[in-house]
């Protein structure tokens, strides 16, 4: 049988390994340079750019059902998306802070919200562009979660690919083929 003593040092010790564990994972280096990053989101932009061409001026206030989205809204919401998740991955001040792009009649045009959209992705790129390697492993709060820069990137980056996604079925129903997948 453990002493009391013997087992307030085995607590001791193990409490020790784990606060020395978690700093050494917290010090890992990201698994992805900013470099990578800023590619991605370049090819990302240039897709949904192809997206935005793709749809005709009549298109852009399409809805494929009433309570959706239009096609607007969507990549409205996936700007909004781009600016909020960038700025608190990075600590930039997001231009729109605080405004809904969705309701916003000023971005319902098919040029203005190519203009913002592709503002979003500028904004994600240049956010990234100001940051080191290392900085991609420190901590920030998104929506009131802990987690990694790299992470919150990856979270926003999920979000456009998903959102852009949806707008797929809007082209095909104004009867033009969307634009190929973009992997590369």
């Amino acid at each position: 049988m453990l002493t009391k003593t013997t087992l307030n040092l085995l607590m001791a010790a193990a409490l020790l390994l784990v606060g020395y564990l978690t700093a050494q994972a917290a010090e890992k280096p990201s698994t992805v340079t900013v470099s990578q990053l800023v590619t991605e989101w370049q090819r990302a932009k240039e897709y949904t750019k192809e997206y935005l061409d793709a749809m005709p001026e009549d298109g852009v206030s399409f809805k494929p059902t009433a309570e959706i989205r239009s096609f607007a809204e969507q990549m409205l919401h996936l700007a909004n998306g781009n600016f909020n998740f960038a700025s608190a991955a990075s600590g930039k001040t997001n231009p729109y802070q605080g405004k809904n792009l969705e309701k916003l009649d000023e971005f319902k045009t098919k040029a203005a919200l190519t203009k913002v959209v592709l503002e979003s992705y500028d904004f994600t790129i240049d956010a990234l562009k100001g940051m080191t390697d290392a900085q991609l492993a420190e901590n920030v709060k998104v929506f009131n979660r802990d987690m990694t820069r790299e992470t919150a990137f990856a979270k926003e980056f999920e979000h456009q690919t998903h959102h852009r996604g949806q707008t797929t079925i809007y082209i095909r129903m104004k009867g033009i083929k969307p634009p190929n997948e973009k992997l590369f």
